[in-house]
């Protein structure tokens, strides 16, 4: 007859020390992602699963967080899941319910989603990516559950337009172009700016799932830059981008100001407890670095600010 083996992982450390974030990375699974009416979206998502951890405990069980998304998963599958960020938190509180010494549970989740699409000029069918954020955190007190996206676009810089619009007027002047043709030729063809392809991050976390649609979110996203871009692009299209982004030029800073306005037209449901998280990130096209901005805050303090302006 075989002993038990020791759960050294329930022991005394050397080190009483506790933890915050304990568990596993990189657990890659296939979520079903239900619509009403529509087939379902099939996701390759990447998932985090952490727990804390007492000063009096030498380690977690790692085994038990696989078992309990390997359970929750094969769940989904058997039962619509209509929400990644719900599906983080049922993870989540069954993370806490198993696990008798810790007093908060993490689950986040990244996907790669893929939105149909049409080109803006030539109206021809494709697709657009935007990687999926949710996540949820379980405590006693409840669980606090989180969506959001991440989205590419391009934007051109506002300052370096400035300058070309200037030294497009001042040849014109030299060519003996009036000044009100001057005026009105810029006002009609923006000027060339360095553009860069910019990154959008927007989050939305609340007690419960936010209220706030994923699709509504990615859009918010996208549209807080100067121009969408697409995968597809004939000539038509790219003048279209090309113009389009030049006649809205944008700093960093401006594109989450935009998000945050957005935030506040297109979520009116949000409590003002909400916390916003709006993040954007620039490749610069003739700087070795790149710019970033962002902004985290409750809904009620982007509702008072905006209400003031």
């Amino acid at each position: 007859m075989s002993e038990q083996l020791p759960d050294v992982q329930a022991s005394e450390p050397d080190v009483t020390v506790g933890l915050n974030r304990v568990g596993v990375t990189g657990v890659t699974k296939l979520v079903e992602l239900a619509r009403p009416d529509k087939r379902p979206i099939v996701l390759t998502a990447e998932f985090e699963v952490l727990v804390d951890l007492p000063s009096w405990r030498k380690g977690a069980d790692m085994s038990r967080n696989m078992e309990v998304v390997d359970e929750i998963l094969e769940d989904a599958v058997a039962e619509p899941t209509y929400s990644v960020e719900d599906l983080c938190g049922e993870v989540a509180e069954r993370l806490l319910e198993k696990h008798d010494y810790t007093s908060k549970a993490e689950v986040q989740m990244e996907a790669e989603y893929m939105i149909k699409d049409e080109t803006p000029a030539s109206e021809r069918p494709t697709q657009a990516t935007a990687d999926i954020i949710a996540s949820a955190t379980a405590t006693d007190e409840g669980t606090r559950e989180e969506i959001g996206a991440r989205v590419t676009g391009m934007t051109v810089c506002p300052c370096s337009q400035g300058m070309m619009s200037q030294t497009a007027r001042e040849k014109l002047q030299d060519l003996g172009v009036g000044e009100e043709e001057v005026s009105e030729f810029l006002r009609e063809v923006p000027q060339a700016g360095h553009s860069q392809r910019g990154h959008a991050t927007l989050t939305v976390e609340s007690d419960g799932a936010p209220e706030a649609n994923l699709m509504d979110v990615i859009e918010v996203a996208r549209d807080s830059m100067s121009a969408r871009i697409y995968n597809l692009a004939k000539r038509p299209d790219e003048d279209h981008m090309t113009f389009e982004a030049h006649a809205n030029a944008k700093f960093v800073e401006d594109c989450v100001r935009d998000m945050a306005e957005g935030v506040v037209a297109e979520f009116p449901d949000l409590p003002d407890d909400a916390v916003v998280t709006m993040k954007q990130s620039n490749d610069e096209s003739i700087h070795q670095h790149n710019a970033h901005a962002e902004r985290v805050a409750e809904v009620g303090t982007l509702r008072d600010e905006l209400a003031d302006d």
